[in-house]
């Protein structure tokens, strides 16, 4: 299962953390996602979704 919101397609970005010796290494920043039970399509289904999408709206939660 892959770390991607199924509603907005939100993804991890990469990027460089510098330290204060101007040293570099990568690192990733990963959504926040929680594992719902939502209904998608008239189905009711466990989905990753992140909170930005659940704080919107976009979720209908299953009862």
């Amino acid at each position: 299962m892959a770390l991607k919101c199924e509603f907005c397609g939100k993804a991890p970005h990469f990027g460089n953390v510098i330290s204060h010796a101007n040293n570099t290494r990568r690192r990733r920043w990963n959504p926040n996602l929680k594992r719902v039970r939502a209904v998608v399509a008239g189905v009711r289904k466990q989905v990753r979704v992140c909170t930005a999408c659940i704080r919107a709206g976009k979720v209908m939660k299953a009862a």
